[in-house]
Order: C-alpha cells, then sequence, then structure tokens
C-alpha cells in the first residue's frame, strides 16, 4: 500500500484527515515520496501547534493537572511512528503526543482529554495523554519509567506466538534506561527474539538529572552489547533520519530478527512540565538548541531545498490552523464530568454501581465501629434509608 492523496492542493493532507492513521510504505523500502515528506512535516507543525494552543488553554486555566510539552522533539516522535504500519503498536510518552496523531489520535480528543471534559476519552478520569486505543494501535502510558517496555514486550510476544506479521515500538527516556523494568523488558523481549523497538529518546535529562550524573555510558547503542541485540543511533531532530533508522529496525523486526534498540538524540527546550522553570539548565543552552537545530526549521529548510513552494507550506499551516480552531470550538463547549460517571467501566461486570454499594446490608457493623459524617459524601441524615 502507498499513501495516497495531496497536501497542497486545497490544503488537504495526504491522509485527508488527522485521524486517519498511516499506510504502510513498501516493505525495504525506506524512501519516501515529496507527498510523504511534506505528510512529515504537516504531522510536526501539527504537534507543535496543537501544543502552543494547549499553552494558550492552560495560562486560561483551562487544563485540569500539568501540560507537559514536546517543543524541539516533534521530529523524533513523528519520524519513529511515520515507519509503522497500520496493524502496528507502539506505546507512547506523554511527550509523544506525535506519534499518537501519527497513529490516528485526533486532536479534539487530545484537547478534550487535556481539559477533563465528560466526553474526553477517559471521561475525565484520566489527564494528559494517558489513553490508548488498541484499534488505532497506540497504548495508554503510564508514569512509573521503564514499565512500558516489559508490557510491550508481552504484546510483541503474542504476536510472535500467533505467528502475526506485526511490530511494537516502545518509547523510553534516557533515564528509564537506568530502571530495572527497562533492563528486565528488554532482556526478556531480546531472549524471546520478540518483534520490539525500543525507542530511547536521549534528550539529555532524567527530568532534571543530566544523563552524566546517571549513567556513565558513553552513548546509549552500547547497552545493547549486554543484551545481545541490533542497535541504531540516528539523530532525532532529523524526522527523515529519524523515520529511516526506526524504518530499518521495524523491517529487521518484521523479518523476525528480533529487537532493536534506537537511539535518538534531541532535546527538549521545555521542563519537565510547563510548570518546571528548567534552573537546572545551563545558561544559553536553550536558546543554541532552538536557534542551530530546531527539527521543525530545519525539515523546512530542506524541503525548500527540495523544490517545495512557499505556497505549498503555507497550504499546511493554515489546514493546521483551521483543525486546531474547530477542535478548540468543540472542546469548549463540551461539558464536565458527571461525578457517578466515576464508578462506570471501573468492573466489567456490573459495567456501573450505585455509590456505597459494598455497604449493603452493614448498617449494623457502620452504626457501631464507623462515624457515617466521615464517609464523605454519604448522608449521615439518610443512613435508614439503606
Amino acid at each position: 500500500m502507498a499513501r495516497t492523496g495531496t497536501v497542497a492542493g486545497g490544503g488537504r493532507g495526504a491522509r485527508g484527515s488527522a485521524a486517519a492513521p498511516p499506510a504502510a510504505v513498501p516493505a525495504d523500502d525506506v524512501e519516501l515520496t515529496q507527498l510523504q515528506r511534506l505528510e512529515l512535516y504537516y504531522w510536526m507543525r501539527l504537534t507543535r501547534s496543537l501544543e502552543e494552543r494547549l499553552v494558550n488553554l492552560y495560562r486560561q486555566t483551562k487544563v485540569v493537572g500539568g501540560l507537559f510539552r514536546s517543543l524541539g522533539q516533534e521530529a523524533d516522535a513523528v519520524g519513529s511512528a511515520y515507519a509503522l504500519e497500520r496493524s502496528d503498536v507502539l506505546s507512547p510518552l506523554i511527550r509523544n503526543l506525535g506519534s499518537m496523531l501519527v497513529k490516528g489520535a485526533t486532536p479534539v480528543e487530545i484537547l478534550k482529554q487535556y481539559m477533563a471534559k465528560g466526553d474526553s476519552p477517559t471521561r475525565g478520569r484520566e489527564l494528559n495523554i494517558h489513553f490508548g486505543d488498541t484499534a488505532r494501535g497506540f497504548i495508554g502510558q503510564i508514569s512509573p519509567l521503564g514499565d512500558m517496555v516489559p508490557v510491550m514486550a508481552g504484546v510483541t510476544l503474542s504476536f510472535k506466538m500467533r505467528r502475526d506479521p506485526r511490530v511494537g515500538l516502545v518509547y523510553v527516556g534516557d533515564g528509564a534506561t537506568s530502571t530495572g523494568a527497562f533492563h528486565e523488558g528488554i532482556n526478556f523481549a531480546a531472549v524471546q527474539r520478540c518483534p520490539l523497538v525500543v525507542v530511547v529518546e536521549n534528550n539529555g535529562y532524567a527530568y532534571s538529572t543530566p544523563t552524566r550524573k546517571q549513567t556513565l555510558a558513553a552513548q546509549f547503542i552500547d547497552k545493547a552489547i549486554g543484551y545481545g541485540i541490533a542497535a541504531e543511533q540516528a539523530d532525532g531532530n532529523d524526522v527523515i533520519a529519524t523515520y529511516a533508522a526506526t524504518r530499518r529496525a521495524v523491517d529487521r523486526a518484521r523479518r523476525g530478527d528480533g529487537v532493536t534498540l534506537v537511539e535518538l538524540i534531541t532535546y527538549r527546550r521545555k521542563g519537565h512540565a510547563e510548570h518546571d522553570n528548567q534552573s537546572y539548565v545551563p545558561a544559553g543552552e536553550i536558546d543554541r538548541w532552538e536557534r542551530e537545530n530546531d527539527p521543525i526549521t530545519r525539515y523546512l529548510a530542506r524541503l525548500r531545498s527540495e523544490g517545495v513552494t512557499d505556497d505549498a507550506l503555507a497550504a499546511i499551516d493554515a489546514r493546521v490552523a483551521r483543525e486546531i480552531d474547530e477542535a478548540t470550538d468543540l472542546a469548549e463547549q463540551s461539558g464536565v464530568p458527571e461525578a457517578l460517571d466515576a464508578l462506570v467501566g471501573v468492573y466489567a461486570d456490573p459495567p456501573s454501581e450505585r455509590p456505597l454499594w459494598y455497604r449493603a446490608g452493614q448498617g449494623g457493623v457502620v452504626d457501631q465501629h464507623e462515624r457515617p459524617e466521615g464517609w464523605g459524601t454519604y448522608d449521615a441524615a439518610a443512613r435508614g434509608a439503606d
């Protein structure tokens, strides 16, 4: 299957909408057509612009909880996810919004999720991009570092056992490589020759800890030697280099050659979250990366050198702006969650429960050993009605 469509004409993208997942590039072919290269620009621009809109909403107190930016890392998330096929599965981190968009997440559900709306993917019960959709090929992330590596080892082992030619990709930060979960997960996947790609995003900091203070490894691809797996390092701020390196790893996994560790050298120009003032970063470092190594600026220069016109790029920018404006309007019209909706979907059977169901028939014990006024929302005056 080849990707089809047009990006520049009429402002339409090669997939037609942000919700459409990627098609497959022909096997063993890491060359991209011009339409596909423009599509990569669309996804990076969409990622950055969507996060910029979230910053505006955050400052208006419309975002609930923290806001986690991927400023400066858009190319590594987009380029790596673009190497996957529709049926493949990825496990993102909080700074991999771009990968989720490529796999089919939409701006409106991202906005609703951050704003904890009642019709958000988790109905206001989780925040930021902590949600998944296996039908679209992405698994909801969790906060503990490295823990999704053993999870994805299990997912990809199931592919192997079913002889299903699918691949899994899991992202970890440089700090996560120092955790036990990372070691156990990647070692198990290596021994089982699971079709797994482990992407290490080396952005220089594990929250506020510089890489040199959490590992003496000169480069993270060196760690692959101990697991007996293939490894490749790429410039994570070059979307084409990122795509090509990840694509080779994906093809290797699909052939049955096991795990590959892909190290992407990148840099986040925002703190761990919007509240982090990055006081731990040396003066001038952020400005230097913005001036000399911004992934979108670099890619725009490359596209122009290949003959892409400013009108074609402006059409993509206009499409992105329109989609985000429309998504924001829809998200702001959504209501807040119903309180009792917190009890929906906790268990499979029954799908919902009434408040304090576990106290039914226990009136005597409750009256003797507990104070009803300490039950939170329970109405002490109505306790006799149970």
